[in-house]
């Protein structure tokens, strides 16, 4: 069995998403969508902008994008 080591940017990325106190989301959704909030350095905030320009796309979208990518990978790696 193939042992992948733990991904330290994604697991300092999860960590930003989870809400420091649990008021500030509760009951924030969209349809059938979570909101969460997610806090990024500055200069990861100005990288994320400056990516998402370049796209075309909103900063927003594209952490949802890789978030969305990101889950899919991890469930093919579980064989889901």
């Amino acid at each position: 069995m193939d042992e992948t080591l733990p991904d330290e940017e994604l697991t300092s990325y999860l960590a930003a998403l989870a809400p420091d106190d649990a008021e500030t989301t509760a009951g924030s959704s969209f349809g059938n969508a979570q909101v969460y909030q997610l806090r990024l350095q500055l200069m990861a905030n100005e990288q994320l902008k400056e990516l998402a320009a370049e796209r075309q796309t909103s900063p927003q979208a594209l952490a949802t994008e890789w978030v969305m990518q990101r889950l899919e990978w991890e469930a093919r790696q579980r064989g889901y």
